[in-house]
């Protein structure tokens, strides 16, 4: 392995001031343990909040270019994320980050569906720039993904394909990728 990947974590929460020890941290640190893979977490509660932590991990962090995936913890419905009981379009977030993710893997914890026509995939990797948008065609209220999310990120330590990377996710968790509805639009 030639050098180690990142993952930087948002997840939407009712008050950033309160202690946030979600289901989430503890399974970043369990990947950090268990696959030596390194992550950032933060939470926002405006959309202010979330473009200020991108922001500062764009410019302030001197190793954004080792950060394969941002991780995106929010609920919303269809193709929308809530935060503080406002939804922004995939579109709105699009343009809040033109530019802005060059290369990175934008992947949707399956808190949200992510259902995304080739033309609004297209859009949203043209004008972020990101590499691929990943999620879930299907929320679950009582499964979570953060087991197959964890799979999923650990896949990048290894290798740089992505069609790889899939295959190699629905080779070994088909059961589970079937049943959350699995995407990758690139």
């Amino acid at each position: 392995m030639d050098q180690d990947k990142f993952i930087f974590c948002l997840e939407a929460v009712p008050d950033v001031e309160l202690e946030n020890n979600t289901e989430v941290v503890q399974h970043l640190e369990q990947l950090a343990l268990e696959h030596g893979l390194a992550s950032i977490y933060k939470t926002c509660d405006t959309i202010e909040g979330l473009e200020e932590s991108l922001n500062a991990l764009l410019y302030d962090d001197h190793n954004f270019k080792d950060y394969e995936v941002i991780y995106f913890v929010m609920q919303g419905q269809e193709n929308t994320i809530c935060i503080h009981d406002y939804y922004y379009s995939l579109e709105e977030i699009a343009e809040l980050f033109e530019g802005k993710l060059k290369g990175k893997i934008v992947h949707f914890a399956n808190e949200k569906v992510l259902d995304l026509s080739n033309d609004e995939a297209q859009y949203f990797i043209d004008v972020t720039g990101a590499r691929a948008v990943s999620g879930y065609g299907a929320a679950f209220n009582n499964l979570s993904s953060i087991h197959l999310d964890k799979v999923f990120f650990s896949l990048f330590q290894d290798q740089d394909d992505l069609v790889e990377i899939v295959e190699e996710l629905h080779q070994k968790y088909y059961a589970i990728c079937k049943l959350l509805d699995f995407r990758l639009y690139y």
